[in-house]
């Protein structure tokens, strides 16, 4: 005997299915959601690009006290600063990319994945280019040719020889 509430053997749970119909995660709000935030992303990473483009720029005199800044170093080193705003970025990405594949947007968690994927290799890409950076080579210098006429004349004390 089985009670008229039990669930009978090959249907569907009807919670089950109502939440697979649901209309919040389906639909054409899928792909548009994915959109509107991979729009989001470009434009949050075009001002990132422009703040780490901008960043470099001499400081004001204003901003100094009007005392010039002291020169940069000779070899200031690897510049890790978009390297890791590539990452963070990447990493906000991807955790919205979870949570929208857990909640059953597919097409936008979908979308999201594929942004981290692309700011993740950005992020590899700034570290690669910014760590295989060589030494500059020194200035050349210029021998002078040896003196001809054996040190007395003229020529050699313009020639430093």
């Amino acid at each position: 005997m089985t009670h008229s509430g039990s669930r009978l053997p090959g249907r569907p749970d009807g919670r089950a299915s109502a939440a697979r119909s649901s209309p919040v995660s389906g639909g054409c709000a899928d792909p548009l959601v994915g959109v509107l935030l991979v729009v989001a992303e470009a434009a949050a990473g075009a001002l990132l690009a422009i703040w780490l483009m901008t960043r470099g720029l001499a400081r004001s005199p204003e901003a100094t006290g009007g005392r010039l800044s002291a020169p940069p170093p000779a070899d200031p080193g690897t510049d890790w600063t978009p390297v890791a705003v590539f990452a963070v970025l990447a990493l906000l990405v991807a955790c919205v990319a979870v949570g929208l594949l857990r909640g059953g947007w597919y097409w936008s968690g979908g979308m999201q994945a594929a942004v981290a994927v692309a700011l993740g290799v950005m992020a590899l890409a700034s570290a690669g280019q910014g760590s295989g950076r060589e030494a500059p080579e020194p200035a050349p210098t210029w021998n002078s040719p040896p003196c001809r006429s054996g040190g007395d004349s003229d020529e050699c004390a313009r020639s430093g020889g």
